[in-house]
């Protein structure tokens, strides 16, 4: 473990998630408590209850600092797309990716999601979130926004297929694939294209 870092009065809690996320890259879940925390953040064993009362409640923060960076990632890989279908492409490329490289967030961002049975509200119910970016860019691909049904099945696979993906990717029987396809994001670019992703009408 790190040595303790002081932090700045007035964000405890920014200090706080901070803190866990270090623990949890460097020694997982099993790790983290809200005294391991302070100790990591180098406050008192007691701050923490200022705004968590308990493990479940900082996880559920620090998972929901997860869910807003993907958000991001989701947004400039759409953004960046020169049209709607490279956008589809290059958002689960970018979904992997993030997965890859913030393993232990991304495990928490499921765990919490598992034990709710449910994504976090703001995914689907914010029309700028995560969830609908994803539905968006089908519509923008050529879907056809009164099929909600259709819509809505289109946009679940294109996630289950990048959740399946991001769990699937760094496994070692594929490096000869990556190496063929020259990289790892060409890599997953070309699974994608195989998937026939999208609205069934464009299939």
């Amino acid at each position: 473990m790190a040595e303790a870092r002081p932090y700045h009065h007035g964000d405890l809690r920014r200090a706080l998630i901070d803190a866990a996320r270090r623990i949890l890259e460097a020694e997982g879940p099993s790790a983290l408590s809200l005294r391991a925390v302070a100790r990591e953040a180098g406050v008192s064993p007691a701050a923490p209850y200022h705004h968590f009362k308990d493990k479940t409640e900082l996880l559920e923060a620090v998972a929901q600092e997860g869910w807003d960076m993907l958000d991001g990632v989701i947004a400039r890989a759409k953004d960046q797309a020169a049209n709607p279908d490279q956008a589809l492409q290059e958002i689960g490329v970018g979904y992997v990716c993030f997965a890859r490289d913030n393993p232990a967030l991304y495990r928490v961002m499921y765990d919490t999601a598992r034990d709710r049975e449910a994504l976090p509200e703001d995914m689907a119910a914010d029309k700028d979130g995560a969830y609908c970016k994803v539905r968006d860019t089908m519509v923008e691909a050529g879907g056809d926004p009164n099929d909600e049904l259709d819509l809505e099945l289109a946009t679940i696979a294109a996630w289950c297929a990048a959740h399946g993906l991001a769990e699937m990717a760094a496994f070692k029987q594929f490096e000869h694939l990556k190496d063929a396809c020259g990289g790892e994001e060409p890599f997953l670019r070309a699974i994608f294209n195989h998937m026939g992703l999208g609205p069934r009408h464009l299939r």
